[in-house]
């Protein structure tokens, strides 16, 4: 029926990075991805959008986009902000230029 609101169930709010990239140096990128794997198992992240085709409908875009989902907002943060992944965006830095945010998912009414 249109109009009519889904309710989930009361669970855990997922925690989700969002980034968008632009790699200047493919190279120096990949010491970056092939180190990032430990990191994120460690903190059970799983990706959900990892590049793929893409089109900007609106606003400006980067050519690679992310979409990481974690247990929750707090374990999404705590990846970030820990010194393994501190690590990586010194790696990382040199050779893409990066906009991330760190958001707390939705668990409220659908529409249906």
């Amino acid at each position: 029926m249109v109009g009519k609101i889904r309710q989930k169930g009361n669970s855990m709010k997922k925690g989700y990075w969002i980034g968008r990239i632009d790699v200047h140096n493919s190279d120096g990128y990949q010491e970056y991805v092939a180190q990032n794997a430990a990191v994120f198992a460690k903190y059970g992240a799983k990706f959900l959008v990892r590049g793929g085709k893409h089109e900007a409908v609106e606003g400006v875009s980067r050519s690679r986009n992310v979409v990481i989902e974690f247990e929750n907002y707090e374990t999404a943060l705590a990846c970030y902000r820990s010194p393994e992944y501190t690590r990586l965006v010194q790696i990382r830095s040199p050779h893409a230029t990066n906009d991330l945010i760190i958001i707390e998912g939705y668990d409220g009414p659908q529409p249906v």
